[in-house]
């Protein structure tokens, strides 16, 4: 088999286009024998120098700019576009299922109770659009109140933060209480948070956050931490690659018949976790909990920042969320206890102390109770460890 030379124009700044690559580079090893060319890119950047000298058998780009369309239509030889932006026709291309991702994110807010729901996008991402017209049929269809905000893209020359934030914020200070926001990608729910904590508005509690691509650094990094729709961005990449391949073998390819994939899930974060409250009360007492659950409080914690007596807060909460203010102190402390044994190496102690017990055996037994397992039992059957 031949030696192809194929490059790769897609950036590698986010988690959505390091998942493509992913898929690519699965492909590759698997499937063919190919030279791949990859250069560090920025989204929306003008055309790499390289790309007009580069000489090769095939790439998989990311066309998001028309500058970068022109210049990938004088090249010779087969190509596949990642993007959905559609800036150059004619060739094959692949994208996520907008209509798909739209339902993950009515159903997660219809699930958790929330009738007034919202968008916040980008209108200089085709993909953004789409999702808006996707998010708001759906909405008017469950009979729930539907508002949106967009932003100055984030590419135009006009684009500065500090003015998009005023605006943002005056959104969202004229929203109803309780409200779910669709973030377009984990960019922009980011910029919806870091608005939100400088308002002192509780996420979420008042304001529920989802944002779309699952990019961990800007989930995790995020307060409170991001709740977001996992797209299968390692299947695209790969059955683009795929796609390629063929093409590079003299196979004609249907340009107008798109690899459209489906998203995997929601990867649930504290910014969705919770019930659309419009007792406001009951929805301080769970922003309470949710801030402090760590750090071992009690139900009488609860009552020095709430003016309700013990009964009434036990009465309405277990109305209003479905169990004890002392079971949601505890099913917070084991949901932060699995994230930790899932996603790092600390050891069972050290988890003990960061979530609130005093001993690891505490915790040991706390944790048998609820899961049925051991700590090391579900790390093991999370992470695949023998």
């Amino acid at each position: 088999m031949s030696r192809k030379s194929v490059a790769l124009l897609i950036e590698t700044s986010n988690g959505y286009c390091r998942g493509l690559l992913e898929g690519i580079i699965a492909y590759a090893k698997h499937h063919a024998n190919w030279s791949i060319h990859l250069r560090e890119q920025e989204r929306g950047a003008a055309p790499p120098l390289w790309l007009k000298s580069w000489r090769g058998d095939g790439i998989i780009a990311r066309i998001e700019t028309g500058t970068i369309a022109a210049e990938l239509k004088k090249l010779p030889f087969p190509k596949v576009d990642l993007s959905a932006a559609r800036h150059l026709k004619g060739i094959p291309w692949a994208d996520t299922d907008d209509e798909a991702i739209s339902r993950l994110a009515i159903e997660h807010f219809a699930e958790r109770g929330f009738r007034n729901v919202a968008y916040c996008g980008d209108p200089g991402f085709a993909w953004s659009n789409a999702r808006r017209g996707c998010f708001r049929r759906m909405a008017h269809q469950r009979e729930c109140q539907f508002f949106e905000h967009h932003v100055t893209h984030r590419y135009d020359p006009n684009f500065r933060w500090d003015d998009e934030k005023n605006r943002m914020a005056n959104w969202l200070r004229q929203l109803p209480r309780p409200v779910a926001i669709m973030g377009c990608y984990d960019f922009q729910a980011q910029q919806v948070l870091d608005v939100c904590r400088e308002l002192a508005i509780a996420v979420p509690e008042e304001i529920a956050v989802l944002g779309v691509d699952n990019d961990h650094l800007i989930c995790e990094l995020s307060e409170p931490s991001l709740s977001s729709i996992i797209p299968d961005t390692k299947r695209t990449g790969y059955e683009a690659a795929e796609q390629l391949d063929r093409m590079m073998a003299g196979e004609t390819i249907a340009s107008d018949l798109p690899l459209i994939t489906q998203p995997l899930g929601i990867q649930v974060r504290q910014s969705t976790d919770t019930l659309a409250i419009e007792d406001v009360q009951i929805a301080a007492a769970l922003s309470y909990i949710r801030r402090n659950a760590l750090t071992n409080i009690r139900v009488k914690d609860i009552l020095d920042h709430v003016p309700l007596s013990r009964r009434a807060l036990e009465h309405r909460f277990a109305q209003i969320v479905g169990h004890t203010p002392h079971q949601e102190i505890a099913r917070v402390r084991m949901e932060r206890v699995k994230v930790l044994l899932r996603e790092t190496d600390l050891p069972i102690g050290e988890i003990a102390i960061r979530t609130g017990f005093e001993y690891s055996e505490y915790l040991a037994a706390a944790f048998k109770r609820d899961s049925g397992k051991t700590p090391s039992e579900f790390r093991n059957s999370e992470t695949g460890c023998l």
